[in-house]
């Protein structure tokens, strides 16, 4: 009778580094962004005069009302979705939505610089530089999709792009 072979057990100074499914990377680049997006808000109220201008009905040079807020949830309510669907979406659907929605935001993004005052200048491109990052990041990403090996027949190889 032979021994029972086991295999050799690693050094603890080692950590398990097994990479992440495209869709919890893209989801939580998505997270990141959303929080990213909801803080930069919350902090752009600490400008002198901001809270005063909002109190007198206007944000950004605009009139606060119900299509200004509207436009402000989309804008929010984006991220926010691709969290989700990030992770639920089929390959093909979500590698597309991905590229496509991120494609659209990157300006949306940029627009937040019209914003900046000279005293802000570097807060802003700060934040916006880190978001356009994580934007980049997720266009890479999804870009990059790995395609799957060994499909045999024509329906798996469609599904997995």
């Amino acid at each position: 009778m032979t021994a029972p072979t086991t295999a050799p057990t690693p050094p603890a100074t080692l950590l398990d580094s097994r990479p992440l499914p495209v869709q919890a990377r893209l989801a939580a680049a998505w997270t990141s962004l959303i929080f990213l997006v909801l803080y930069i808000d919350y902090f752009h109220l600490y400008q002198p005069g901001e809270i005063d201008s909002i109190r007198n009905g206007v944000i950004f040079a605009f009139p606060i009302s119900g299509m200004l807020m509207s436009i402000f949830f989309v804008i929010i309510a984006i991220p926010g979705l691709m969290v989700l669907l990030s992770a639920a979406l089929p390959a093909r659907a979500n590698r597309l939505t991905n590229i496509v929605v991120t494609a659209v935001y990157i300006p949306i993004m940029v627009v937040n610089a019209a914003g900046a005052t000279p005293d802000y200048a570097v807060y802003y491109a700060l934040t916006i530089g880190v978001e356009l990052a994580i934007m980049a990041y997720i266009l890479r990403t999804a870009a990059r999709w790995p395609r799957a090996e060994g499909w045999s027949t024509r329906a798996g190889k469609d599904e997995a792009r």
